[in-house]
């Protein structure tokens, strides 16, 4: 009887035998390296001493330094959202709703924070705003600040440093799906709101905003998950009162102490709520319109007095966006700690720094190890995200929206989850590890070679940009192709090799280009599984350099420009590919 059910699902859903092979190894994939290290955390946290016990969910409450880092957590989260929506809002619709010189360049200028990790900003941003940095030299010059006044304390406890960074680095993303959303609002309706004599502000706040209200928290939800989970900005300015540096802090003893575990797990929960949350909101409200937004373009010709607003407000969040990135790169070109005290500018350059950078025995290995790594995963994710494209626009799937829902899965749940997950799941303590042999356990522990892990949690955190990517090019290319070469008596997999594939090579070379970048700079994966120097990406060893006396920030900012440049190149190729349609495959 099991064996007659099975036979009438195959013929149903046509799985031959190659499809149902590929179909059973795709989840064998996301059952191990996604759904086991996310249940071993779940019963590592929930399951104590071989009973069932919420001991340490308890003191999330009732220990008030426990409930100070959750508090802190969700407040940074909020603030960045808050920031971060201040800035696209407005940004988005005078770059979407006017003409004016220059709007080209702007909306390519306002992009520029995607290509380097805040933490990394961090490292030229305390030179900046320190206590005797440059800008509190400059108010002294200017006599805003007397100089036997007390240096204004710019970041006080860390906590408004990491908001900064986090909003300056973010708001790209917020933007990017804003636009998107204002793109979809039908003019019509607007031109009919103006017609009965509602004003500008009027039709924003009535039609155009209600409209696009699936977008924005589209956008809010991944900078508030962005913001709330990061480790690397947090760690730089030294503000431990967060989850994800506490979490950090406790992977040495994650086996001993399963506070780790819960709080991964009160992450989890807090991200999986604030995604029902949003969807629930916008899920209540209608938002159907009868036309489309990028059937015609409203966009108006501004007078010179809107003009200069709409100039000083882009031009003054250019500046603040390019910030980071300048101060990194002076810093990098700064002699010595001595060169750069109590001036304005360093005294000398030089970049010496730069040829450490690929000499130093603590920095060409990451340079060639993000290489490997980044490399690696790029190609996990492009088979992963070719199969999974395939199967969802080309066969019938049991199941198929479960397949496409786990494939995006990573994008909503933190890097940090992610990564502790791997570091207590695939110890050779943990279930799928205890029998092993000890040489495959050697490959695989992180503890011991962290590299495994290493390429496929870059590639199932980056698996939602290429399996978009990819996604796209399969609807956009006509089945007819496949069909006609079939009945040509070419195998599916000759079809495959010889007629999509080069038909939506665009698509798989712009995804391939992102995971790699993105990859190249990943930051949670690489500080929690990075345990020993040799296999340190390039962002691990930015943290450790940073930490080092004497010349140790300076040769990580030099570091970090490097990887800038790299992520720069990376971006602009995959600009050049899909043009317009980069921003869709940073929306959920």
């Amino acid at each position: 009887m099991n064996n007659s059910f099975l036979e009438k699902i195959r013929q149903k859903y046509d799985l031959t035998p190659p499809i149902i092979i590929i179909l059973s190894l795709t989840i064998l994939f996301f059952l191990v390296f996604l759904i086991y290290p996310l249940l071993y955390v779940f019963k590592e946290a929930f399951w104590i001493d071989n009973t069932f016990n919420l001991h340490y969910f308890k003191l999330m409450v009732t220990d008030p330094n426990i409930r100070k880092l959750v508090v802190n957590s969700f407040y940074l989260g909020v603030m960045v959202t808050i920031m971060t929506s201040i800035l696209s809002l407005p940004l988005a619709y005078f770059l979407t709703r006017y003409r004016f010189p220059g709007r080209n360049i702007f909306r390519s200028v306002i992009l520029i924070p995607m290509i380097m990790p805040p933490f990394v900003g961090a490292l030229g941003m305390l030179k900046f705003f320190g206590n005797y940095g440059s800008v509190n030299l400059i108010l002294q010059k200017l006599h805003i600040l007397s100089p036997d006044a007390d240096p204004i304390n710019w970041f006080g406890s860390g906590f408004w440093g990491v908001v900064l960074l986090s909003t300056l680095h973010l708001y790209p993303i917020m933007y990017l799906n804003i636009v998107a959303a204002l793109s979809n609002v039908d003019p019509s309706l607007e031109e009919a709101a103006e017609n009965l004599g509602s004003s500008r502000f009027q039709i924003f706040r009535n039609i155009t905003l209600p409209l696009m209200m699936p977008g924005y928290f589209a956008g809010a939800i991944l900078v508030f998950i962005w913001s709330f989970t990061d480790l690397g900005t947090p760690l730089i300015f030294n503000y431990n009162d967060v989850i994800a540096v506490r979490i950090f802090r406790q992977v040495q003893d994650a086996n001993q102490n399963p506070m780790g575990y819960a709080l991964v797990v009160l992450i989890i929960v807090l991200s999986a709520f604030a995604f029902y949350a949003s969807k629930k909101w916008t899920g209540t409200k209608h938002y159907e319109m009868l036309g489309r937004g990028h059937v015609t373009s409203r966009e108006v010709d501004v007078k010179w007095s809107m003009r200069t607003i709409i100039y000083i407000f882009i031009g003054g969040i250019t500046f603040m966006a390019l910030l980071p990135h300048l101060s990194v790169i002076l810093a990098s070109l700064t002699r010595s700690e001595g060169d750069w005290n109590f001036t304005i500018l360093p005294k000398t350059y030089t970049f010496h720094h730069y040829s450490e950078t690929f000499t130093h025995a603590d920095t060409l290995p990451s340079i060639l190890n993000s290489l490997k790594y980044s490399i690696s995963s790029t190609v996990v994710a492009l088979i992963v995200g070719v199969v999974i494209a395939y199967l969802l626009t080309r066969k019938k799937l049991p199941f198929h929206n479960m397949l496409d829902a786990i494939a995006m899965l990573p994008l909503a749940l933190p890097g940090v989850a992610i990564a502790f997950g791997y570091m207590g799941s695939f110890s050779d303590t943990s279930f799928l590890l205890r029998n092993l042999p000890e040489g495959l356990i050697a490959i695989i522990d992180p503890r011991k070679n962290p590299t495994v892990l290493l390429i496929i949690s870059y590639a199932v955190r980056r698996l939602p940009y290429m399996l978009r990517s990819i996604y796209a090019g399969f609807q956009q290319t006509s089945i007819a192709y496949e069909e006609a070469s079939q009945n040509m008596g070419a195998t599916p997999v000759r079809t495959l090799y010889k007629i999509t594939l080069p038909l939506v090579f665009a698509n798989i070379l712009a995804g391939a280009i992102l995971v790699f970048s993105f990859s190249m700079l990943e930051v949670s994966d690489s500080l929690i599984l990075a345990q020993e120097n040799q296999y340190y990406p390039i962002t691990k060893a930015i943290w450790s350099l940073s930490q080092r006396l004497g010349d140790g920030p300076y040769i990580a900012s030099a570091l970090g420009v490097v990887g800038m440049f790299i992520l720069i190149g990376c971006l602009l190729g995959a600009g050049r590919v899909l043009g317009s349609k980069l921003g869709e495959i940073f929306r959920i």
